[in-house]
């Protein structure tokens, strides 16, 4: 696990302010306690007070560590009125239906992220994606360079049997269902920002194929195709194969077969499916046959850092999303790698 070791360190060396709005759920309330205890995050947890605290007296928790922000009493809740009003009013939200929103914990989160409050959201743990995705996009907003938001898995390939070994990024296999030429561009270059940020090394993508290098024709190979193309043409500088099967990206001896004047040299570390059936086929696979662990799925293409849990997370699953949610944090506001 030596790549998720190296973003719980680096989230320690510099943590950011994550809120989580789900503060009464009593996995939340762990996750949130040990993140603060271990350092890797400032921890907001926004609920209703009383709530929280009787369920950590409960299971007789300490939350010295975290700050617990109820907006039914919060001095910021005016003011986080007016922006969302401000956000919304011209998408035909009333003045009352603003003031009403803003008491909701998943709305009043991302207004702390959006006015700079909290570096970053963590939420889905009772929350659906839908709900998620939705309001981080509609409070946050999307990333200036960016037209959609994306998401990710972050695979650990960390286990003795495992041949290659470390993290990699598989996207988009949770968001995005057919994406076309132009939204797979936008999906490689979101998820090679993923890389870099999290893995700490320059980012090498394979657009998957069922075609290498042209081997065969076919409009979805033509989609593949362009998509790179697109990558290419706004980021000359990224080590990017346009076509690949899966050996020839993984595989240097099959991709020097295949692919002989190949960027990435099978040693992808950024593997980009053709549409959201085909990732969450391979990361499933890669999952349940071949024992990595997936953490996500994560956000990618949004201003401020915002990301999803799955409704059946685990304390740990929340430990490791307020660990990477503070490593993103730290790469938008110019903290320097490590």
């Amino acid at each position: 696990m030596k790549a998720l070791y190296r973003i719980l360190e680096r989230a320690r060396q510099t943590p950011k302010r994550i809120v989580l709005c789900e503060g009464e759920d009593i996995r939340i309330i762990h996750a949130a306690i040990k993140a603060a205890e271990d350092g890797i995050a400032h921890i907001i947890l926004v609920g209703e007070r009383d709530k929280i605290k009787s369920l950590s007296i409960q299971h007789e928790l300490n939350l010295q560590l975290v700050e617990v922000i109820d907006p039914a009493d919060s001095p910021l809740t005016g003011d986080l009125q007016k922006v969302l009003y401000m956000l919304r009013g011209e998408k035909g939200m009333t003045r009352e239906e603003a003031e009403t929103a803003v008491y909701v914990p998943l709305c009043f989160a991302n207004l702390l992220v959006r006015e700079g409050y909290a570096d970053g959201s963590v939420a889905g743990a009772v929350y659906t994606t839908a709900d998620v995705v939705r309001t981080a996009i509609q409070i946050i907003g999307i990333a200036s360079e960016f037209r959609i938001v994306s998401s990710f898995f972050l695979m650990m390939l960390c286990k003795p049997f495992h041949k290659m070994k470390g993290g990699m990024i598989f996207s988009d296999c949770g968001l995005v269902i057919e994406p076309n030429a132009y939204q797979l561009a936008e999906i490689a270059m979101s998820a090679a920002d993923s890389a870099e940020a999290l893995l700490n090394e320059e980012a090498r993508v394979a657009m998957l194929s069922f075609s290498t290098g042209g081997s065969a024709a076919h409009e979805n190979v033509d989609k593949v195709v362009q998509a790179a193309r697109n990558v290419k043409a706004q980021r000359p500088e990224l080590a990017i194969d346009e076509d690949v099967q899966l050996d020839a990206a993984i595989v240097a001896e099959i991709s020097e077969r295949k692919l002989p004047y190949s960027k990435v040299r099978g040693n992808a570390n950024v593997l980009i499916f053709p549409d959201l059936e085909a990732g969450n086929i391979g990361y499933k696979l890669a999952e349940r046959i071949g024992g990595a662990e997936a953490i996500g799925p994560l956000l990618q293409g949004l201003a401020k850092p915002a990301n999803d849990l799955s409704r059946g997370c685990s304390v740990e699953d929340i430990y490791n999303v307020i660990a990477v949610t503070s490593v993103q944090a730290q790469r938008l506001s110019g903290a320097p790698d490590n």
